[in-house]
């Protein structure tokens, strides 16, 4: 029996054979700036969701779906560059982020690229046509759904009263709409019925959802090294995460570490939520959402690939444990 740990290995080295063959020698800044974040790694894991998806519904067709799962990739990695120039991050995936490395400019053009060549790579996948436009579709109303959660996350920093059901509804389509488009597209392309793409989607979204509460965990709890990331730059930068909002319930208020702050101060802060019990609210949520999307997959016939679906939405909510 595959272990999820060794398919995602697996699936890693997959996916990144492709990546380097394609933009592993680009020439000019642009187009390096664009392969920039591609080429410092990752866990590669919603192209692992989309071929997952796809084997579930039929087995053995996600060989001619990889470049459906690359533009997934490249999807994910042109909004990451453009958060990072929004957000002023200096640090992404252990490296310097593209805007710090080129500039503002090139890399909001960076970013351009992938999001036009997500296109065009899902048009590259052995499938129906019918399908593919499906696809297309999908991910165009997913890029249109991210940005307008992007937009809410901004928002959000101006305001004091954000309510949880505010914040599920940004981080469903800031982070969640991508896994969902992820599954669904898989399952589109390998000829899911409308039930069982509507199933794989809303797996996707609810365990997306999981990840983002988990991420924001992440960023407060874990170290640089481990996280890649700036330490508690959610923090800092007054997001109004599932974290700020339960510590503005309890009282706990965040406003004075909206600013540069040592590690003796983070760590007073971590103590602080810890007491109160925050993290393990937080984390709740995220266990319930998992739930959600593991239940979503009963539609489908048993598989390996519909196991190792659901120990996904599991690991999301594992990781930095």
């Amino acid at each position: 029996m595959t272990t999820l740990e060794d398919y995602l290995e697996k699936n890693t080295d997959r996916i990144d054979r492709v990546i380097h063959r394609y933009f592993g020698d680009v020439h000019g800044d642009l187009f390096r700036a664009s392969a920039h974040l591609l080429l410092a790694g990752g866990k590669r894991l919603r192209p692992a969701v989309v071929i997952l998806a796809a084997d579930a519904v039929r087995k053995g067709n996600s060989d001619d779906l990889i470049p459906a799962a690359l533009a997934l990739e490249l999807t994910h990695n042109f909004t990451l560059i453009h958060d990072d120039i929004m957000d002023g991050d200096a640090a992404r995936r252990g490296v310097p982020t593209v805007h710090t490395v080129w500039d503002e400019p090139t890399a909001i053009l960076a970013g351009d690229v992938l999001y036009a060549k997500a296109f065009e790579f899902i048009c590259l996948s052995d499938a129906g046509e019918a399908a593919k436009i499906r696809a297309v579709k999908m991910l165009a109303r997913t890029c249109a759904e991210i940005c307008e959660g992007q937009s809410m996350d901004m928002a959000f920093e101006r305001r004091d009263d954000v309510s949880e059901a505010e914040y599920l509804e940004m981080v469903s389509k800031k982070t969640g709409v991508l896994y969902g488009a992820s599954a669904a597209i898989g399952g589109i392309l390998a000829g899911a019925t409308p039930v069982q793409a509507d199933a794989l989607y809303l797996f996707g979204v609810n365990s997306g959802v999981a990840f983002q509460i988990q991420d924001d965990l992440i960023d407060l709890l874990a170290s640089t090294e481990k996280s890649g990331k700036d330490r508690a730059s959610d923090i800092r930068e007054g997001k109004q995460t599932l974290i700020a909002i339960k510590a503005r319930e309890k009282g706990i208020d965040l406003a004075p570490y909206r600013r540069a702050l040592t590690g003796a101060e983070i760590d007073d802060l971590i103590a602080r939520l810890q007491d109160a019990g925050i993290a393990e609210e937080v984390r709740a949520v995220a266990v319930e959402r998992a739930g959600v999307a593991k239940q979503a997959l009963s539609v489908l016939q048993d598989s390996e690939e519909k196991r190792l679906l659901a120990e996904i939405a599991d690991y999301f909510i594992a990781r930095g444990n």
